[in-house]
């Protein structure tokens, strides 16, 4: 029994720290910006499981991403619209997962706080059209070390031998540190949901796991720029393979269709639908810190099929561990 509860632990562990990453906003990557809500990349191997055990939860997401457009491509970014665009992100994402009950009506209920901070590095070749309609044609570069808009999110589970489903919605509650026409934010100053259903097949024998995501985000109007981002859609998927009790790795891809178009007067492109896809790799370390099972996953994406949005590469480095959890009854340690 030791080593089944330890085990749990640890594919616990990998999903709230993908949990983390999904709850995550992006910045400055079509969507006002070029940038989503949801964090694509973060629905890889086991994103179908909840932990499976009463308790509180800790995971940190290290994110790190770069990416450009060519000089013929214009963005909205902070109520201005500019050309030729290059992004350097660096942010952490740290979560707070509480799950209180393993049986509301056959389902695990979990609830978090995800709260984002770094620093955006943006540089453009010439602003076209400022916040007052008037046209700039200067270089500029904008970077600053900023709080992100917290995010709260909720999720239902159930698991059935070897498969596992979930129901998620997350909240952008834009209350971050928003620096109005600038061009480096980890704030998007709207409202935003992403609800989404998620599966995983985890086979603890064999080591394999597939898992895949579908999710719809919907989003709110940024008053300040008077910009409302249309309706998008993200799907993932990955599989992976156990080699040891310690170590995995896989194959990871996602993809990005913006469903309706960007409106409001602050949309001087129209429209501005947007679309990515993502494929990369990913990896998994499980150890014992403070006798606790705690997990490590390195995920690598490279980025292809784009319109409206940049295009690079990104990097994760996830890390959770279990802080407080509440041991079946009989249960041994672990």
């Amino acid at each position: 029994m030791r080593v089944s509860v330890s085990t749990s632990f640890l594919a616990a562990g990998a999903v709230i720290a993908g949990l983390a990453a999904a709850a995550a906003p992006d910045a400055a990557q079509a969507s006002e910006g070029g940038a989503s809500f949801y964090l694509l990349g973060s629905g890889g191997p086991g994103v179908g499981m909840v932990p499976p055990l009463k308790g509180t939860y800790f995971a940190n997401s290290l994110y790190y991403y770069s990416g450009s457009a060519g000089g013929d491509r214009q963005f909205p970014v902070g109520g201005n619209v500019v050309l030729d665009l290059d992004a350097t992100i660096v942010a952490d994402f740290a979560t707070v997962l509480w799950v209180p009950s393993t049986d509301i009506a056959g389902a695990t209920l979990a609830v978090g706080l995800v709260i984002p901070f770094g620093e955006p590095d943006v540089t453009v070749s010439g602003v076209v059209t400022g916040p007052l309609g008037n046209s700039v044609g200067v270089s500029r570069s904008d970077s600053a070390f900023v709080f992100g808009d917290p995010v709260a999110t909720a999720m239902l589970g159930w698991s059935e031998g070897k498969t596992h489903l979930n129901v998620s919605a997350t909240v952008n509650i834009p209350v971050g540190d928003y620096r109005e026409d600038q061009l480096a934010n980890l704030s998007f100053n709207r409202w935003a949901v992403d609800t989404s259903v998620a599966a995983t097949w985890h086979d603890p024998d064999s080591g394999w796991d597939v898992s895949g995501k579908v999710g719809v985000t919907f989003n709110g109007e940024n008053e300040h720029t008077q910009y409302e981002t249309g309706t998008e859609l993200h799907v993932e998927g990955s599989v992976e393979k156990a080699f040891s009790k310690t170590f995995s790795a896989g194959l990871q891809a996602y993809h990005f269709d913006q469903l309706t178009g960007d409106s409001g007067p602050g949309s001087r492109l129209g429209p501005f639908k947007g679309r990515v896809t993502g494929l990369g790799a990913t990896a998994a370390w499980n150890f014992e810190m403070a006798h606790r099972p705690a997990s490590l996953r390195l995920r690598a994406f490279k980025e292809f099929n784009v319109e409206n949005r940049l295009e690079g590469e990104s990097l994760f480095l996830d890390f959770s561990i279990p802080l407080v959890v509440q041991m079946p009854p009989g249960a041994g340690g672990g």
